[in-house]
């Protein structure tokens, strides 16, 4: 894939996350986030366990994309399996609204990985066919919520790491227009190290 193309699949990514989605209560999704405490803490950013997200300050509209799609299956997590069974529609909105109204984490980058974290962040390598990420999760990664594309800044590495070696190898494959299965394909394990680690430590 060329980068124009690439760049032809973010837009049409764009236009095919632009459905009508349910809002949220973020007042009513306090009360309903009990069975994601365990894992991800009560405002989403305090987990104790390795290769967990963090979804404190996570945009609405992508957290209820995921929720939506683990709920259905689209989107396979073992350890989510059956969760969200007895949540309504209206319960993942709230959820979702709920996770996004908290504060975002803060995350650091590891020295050694700065400069080829930044390189391919910032500017992509051509030479691959791999774009810039900012065209999607913008300069400070903070993500485009309109467009349903997700903060990655203050992110757990582990977990980072995790999805982009997920989309590459085909584990998760419900990205729109397979727009992070055809950029993850071109990474090599230092790359999407570097990668994970850069964008954690965004401001």
């Amino acid at each position: 894939m060329t980068i124009k193309k690439y760049l032809f699949g973010v837009l049409l990514a764009a236009g095919l996350s632009g459905g009508a989605l349910a809002q949220g209560s973020a007042a009513a999704g306090e009360g309903k986030v009990a069975v994601c405490v365990a894992c991800h803490g009560q405002t989403g950013n305090d987990s104790l366990l390795p290769a967990v997200p963090k979804l404190g300050g996570q945009g609405e509209k992508y957290l209820l994309k995921q929720l939506q799609e683990i709920k259905d299956g689209e989107r396979l997590v073992p350890l989510m399996t059956g969760m969200l069974d007895n949540l309504s529609e209206r319960d993942l909105a709230d959820v979702a609204a709920f996770y996004a109204s908290q504060p975002k984490a803060l995350g650091a980058v590891e020295e050694a990985k700065r400069a080829l974290g930044e390189k391919l962040y910032r500017a992509g390598d051509a030479d691959i066919g791999v774009a810039a990420c900012t065209a999607c999760h913008s300069p400070n990664g903070k993500g485009n919520d309109a467009a349903g594309y997700p903060s990655l800044s203050g992110q757990d590495v582990a977990y980072t790491e995790a999805q982009l070696k997920a989309f590459r190898d085909g584990g998760r494959a419900n990205d729109a227009a397979e727009v992070m299965r055809a950029i993850a394909a071109r990474l090599n394990d230092r790359e999407i190290a570097a990668l994970a680690s850069y964008v954690s430590g965004l401001r």
